[in-house]
């Protein structure tokens, strides 16, 4: 009898822990890390072997050496967007993470990016560095892309995410009754359901040193589709506009699609969706 994958996520909440359940129904063994101590009964609950782990940004915990004892590793943890040190913070926790990945028996890295790492423009994946990015934490994840490339002790492949949604995470409420932030520019969103699936296909196809977009087919402006997810909480939708206009942007797609033959199950971010 084979022995099982071994798989080690880093962050399992709102993605990780529904990847993690991905995982296990496919027989394969899970280790998933929390930094709150109340959810490792939840992870235990699972299946999931739970691991109180912490970034500050050398990686704190116990059992941290077991937990890259893994055919594959998943790092997803957010940058902190209001960190003034974000760039900073990024470069120290993925070199302490890198001290571990190569210490361990890891062959594959999934990285948890985001699309914050471009611009405005139409955007592929090759179109990131072209222009600055949007934003400190997109920058700080550009760089910590390019950290996880030069590593040569194991495959990495990144995904960049695009705004999520589903379940608990309801963005009508965002901008309910309030003036809204670019209402004609194009939203880039990404449900639950979709980013977890991707992830899953990855690592079950072996898609190693790849970069790929996630995000949904379609690009509805920011009034349709926040009026609609206030419409569906029963909640008036924004009033007004605020602010200069900021550049457009809208992600593309084609890659996921063409080299994971990946179907998008939400690609209209207006549709009803959990």
């Amino acid at each position: 009898m084979s022995t099982p994958i071994t798989v080690s996520i880093l962050g399992c909440g709102y993605i990780g822990q529904p990847l993690a359940k991905l995982f296990l129904k496919r027989g394969w063994r899970v280790r998933g890390s929390t930094t709150s101590e109340s959810k490792l009964t939840n992870l235990l609950a699972d299946g999931i072997e739970p691991y109180f782990l912490k970034l500050t940004p050398t990686l704190e915990g116990y059992g941290r050496r077991d937990f890259f004892d893994s055919d594959v590793v998943v790092i997803n943890f957010p940058p902190g967007r209001r960190r003034a040190d974000v760039g900073a913070f990024m470069e120290a926790a993925m070199g302490s993470l890198l001290t571990y990945l190569k210490e361990g028996r890891v062959q594959k890295v999934l990285f948890i990016s985001s699309t914050s790492v471009y611009s405005a423009g139409h955007v592929q994946e090759e179109d990131a560095g072209k222009l600055p990015p949007s934003s400190a934490s997109g920058g700080a994840l550009l760089a910590a892309e390019e950290l996880l490339r030069n590593a040569s002790d194991f495959k990495s492949t990144v995904l960049r995410f695009a705004g999520l949604y589903g379940y608990e995470r309801k963005p009508g409420r965002f901008w309910s009754g309030r003036p809204l932030r670019d209402p004609e520019n194009a939203v880039n969103m990404l449900h639950r359901d979709d980013a977890v699936r991707v992830a899953m296909e990855v690592v079950k196809q072996q898609c190693w040193g790849q970069t790929f977009n996630v995000c949904a087919d379609l690009h509805p402006t920011r009034a349709e589709f926040y009026a609609r997810a206030a419409s569906n909480l029963g909640l008036p939708p924004p009033q007004g506009s605020f602010g200069e206009s900021r550049p457009d942007k809208v992600v593309l797609s084609d890659k996921v699609r063409m080299h994971l033959g990946y179907t998008f199950k939400f690609p209209d971010p207006l549709a009803p969706a959990p």
